[in-house]
């Protein structure tokens, strides 16, 4: 017998222990829930964030997982496993609540090629494709954002490129981002930000950014014509050619919702079990007009604190909470260098950037370190 789903979000079991896993375990707890973690990973970074941590395979002991999904309010799978996604697609009926995914906009998402053809069809704009002149900008067709991206300057370079990259027109601009969840009938578009990237095209800040109404059309018709029963995370160059989308990923991303929500007021967990359960309405005005800095920050071997971006997170050991008061959130991402994830927020720009002295302060007393 499934469950009745008037009632509020109380436990949420999450299918990995990664960067995914500790952005959803975070709002989950901001919301007051329980967070129950599987990971088939012993070590798995956010083991000890988790309220409870179950290790075993969901592939190869899928009753396990069933049987949780009885005592769990929803299952949410943060990670990019394919082979642990497909699988849980083949067994979604038996859960005895809602699983909050929409595999078939994955499968398109997941695919940089499918994604393509899907914004041609609509209409979206986006970079063009095997343009005549350098320079150009290659991605494989299947990784997460920026594994294996890069420029190439030259048409020499692109003789020896690995089959299958995709090759596109290099835009320069701002990479900005936005979050849409659908319940399949309605679509909420979020909270615009901006993902400051570094040399390797991975993110090490995010900021909110002013409302965009044609970054917001654009999201909201991507969400729409699949249509959205899930979350859905837009990415886009903003450049003097006007919004060219790079990218949708139809996963609960990092980063961005914990800016989101200090800026908007807005909780993606919470937002996406309604998608699942009494449903969602669009997003008119948001709850909150606030500013935040999130960022990460790798304490060297000289005592620098430097900007890193969450590839460098992903190869930590242990994941969770340093340092709170208001306005101030510090976690500490333990491994071979430390990595600090900073949150400031206030009212407007100036007060979070007084809450970020003073955070920084804290960390140069306690390590000595420069800033």
């Amino acid at each position: 017998m499934r469950k009745s789903w008037g009632a509020s979000l109380k436990t949420i079991c999450l299918i990995g222990g990664k960067l995914q896993g500790f952005e959803a375990a975070y709002l989950s707890k901001k919301a007051g829930m329980k967070v129950l973690v599987i990971d088939r990973n012993p070590q798995a970074l956010i083991r000890n964030y988790a309220d409870e941590f179950r290790c075993f395979d969901v592939i190869k002991e899928p009753e396990k997982l069933l049987e949780i999904s009885k005592s769990v309010d929803a299952v949410l799978p943060v990670n990019e496993n394919l082979e642990c996604i497909e699988f849980l697609s083949t067994i979604k009926e038996k859960f005895s609540c809602p699983i909050l995914f929409d595999f078939e906009a994955y499968w398109i998402s997941r695919d940089k090629r499918k994604s393509k053809e899907y914004f041609a069809s609509i209409g979206i704009p986006t970079p063009q494709d095997k343009p005549s002149e350098p320079p150009y900008f290659v991605k494989p067709p299947c990784e997460s954002s920026s594994v294996g991206a890069r420029i190439i300057y030259d048409r020499e370079e692109l003789e020896k490129l690995e089959p299958g990259m995709l090759i596109e027109e290099y835009v320069e601009g701002e990479v900005v981002s936005l979050e849409v969840i659908g319940d399949g009938n309605h679509f909420a578009v979020v909270k615009e930000t901006l993902v400051h990237i570094d040399e390797t095209y991975d993110c090490h800040m995010v900021t909110p950014l002013p409302f965009d109404p044609s970054f917001r059309e654009i999201s909201y018709s991507l969400a729409s014509n699949l249509p959205l029963k899930g979350i859905m995370d837009v990415e886009a160059i903003s450049g003097t050619k006007g919004l060219k989308v790079i990218e949708i990923d139809a996963r609960f991303p990092s980063q961005t919702p914990t800016a989101v929500y200090y800026s908007s007021g807005v909780n993606l967990i919470e937002l996406l079990f309604r998608a699942f359960t009494e449903g969602i309405e669009e997003i008119k005005t948001l709850p909150e007009d606030r500013y935040c800095i999130y960022e990460h920050l790798m304490l060297a071997e000289n005592g620098n604190l430097i900007p890193v971006g969450e590839q460098v997170l992903s190869m930590g050991n242990d994941y969770g909470s340093y340092y709170e008061e208001p306005g101030i959130e510090i976690f500490l991402c333990k491994g071979e260098d430390p990595v600090f994830t900073l949150v400031f927020w206030g009212k407007d720009r100036e007060e979070a950037e007084a809450k970020k002295s003073k955070g920084l302060s804290i960390l140069k007393e306690r390590f000595g370190a420069a800033v």
